[in-house]
């Protein structure tokens, strides 16, 4: 009778575990295949370079900007990943979680990746083909909230513009981003993608490092708040120089209200392959 008890609590106890490692398995097989078709998207044209030349026309910080990052001859970056640790916000009046992720782009369009675990869930955020989407998983498995449509195509290519900072030659004039000048410190960076715009102001330091940038973003499917991205730490990797702390705040009643602070712990490029 007890060894009939045992087996039934150790079963009653393995069968969920097992669910969850199988459902952990499939999220992650999953999660490698889109990474794989993403960067079969990438260009597989003669690379371009850069030079100074055609900075010319540019807004004075914006020229300021890529002669701070970039060096003459950087080829165009295609494929990048990164994973980051830090602290999130599941709401505005929560405490902060520990969250850590890894996120892949391309860098020669607005495509997107990224997954981001915590103890109890993952979030995936995604911008490929001109469509955005974000989906939470439980326990990175069970999935218990998904969005997609305008209001998510909006914000996931904004989200791409402003992370492009970590691959700026993906902003050079030659691409789809526009630069307007505003002032010494600050221009208005628009890009447009599968019938879609999008614009951001972007602060820079007196290095030319870009600093804050700040957008009219929807915050849920029918509302738009001001949206703001802060970045510093600026470090130089295979040539570039890239900011390793970034900050995301909503702007509400005048009042910066943070959700995510994220610090780079690696970042690669020109790497087309998923880290798990």
């Amino acid at each position: 009778m007890k060894r009939n008890t045992s087996l039934l609590i150790l079963s009653a106890v393995a069968l969920p575990v097992a669910a969850w490692l199988g459902g952990r398995f499939l999220a992650s097989r999953q999660l490698r295949r889109e990474v794989k078709d993403l960067f079969s998207k990438a260009e597989n044209s003669p690379v371009k370079t850069y030079d100074p030349a055609q900075l010319a026309d540019l807004p004075g910080p914006v020229q300021r900007y890529f002669r701070h990052v970039l060096k003459p001859g950087q080829p165009y970056l295609r494929p990048v990943r990164l994973r980051h640790d830090g602290q999130f916000k599941t709401n505005l009046e929560k405490d902060w979680v520990a969250i850590t992720g890894e996120e892949y782009f391309l860098a020669d369009r607005p495509a997107y990746i990224w997954i981001g675990t915590t103890t109890w869930f993952s979030a995936c955020d995604q911008y490929v083909a001109g469509r955005g989407s974000l989906t939470v998983r439980l326990l990175s498995v069970l999935p218990i909230q998904r969005g997609s449509g305008p209001s998510f195509d909006q914000g996931e290519l904004l989200r791409w513009l402003a992370e492009a900072v970590w691959f700026p030659t993906s902003l050079l004039p030659v691409g789809q981003a526009v630069w307007f000048p505003i002032d010494h410190d600050s221009a208005t960076l628009t890009l447009t993608d599968h019938g879609l715009t999008v614009s951001c102001q972007m602060h820079f330091n007196e290095k030319g490092e870009i600093t804050r940038v700040q957008a009219q973003r929807y915050s849920d499917e029918t509302q738009m708040q001001t949206w703001i991205g802060q970045f510093s730490d600026y470090r130089e990797i295979n040539g570039i120089r890239i900011p390793f702390r970034c900050r995301a705040a909503w702007l509400i009643d005048g009042i910066e209200k943070p959700y995510a602070r994220f610090t780079l712990r690696d970042l690669d490029y020109d790497q087309p392959h998923c880290y798990r």
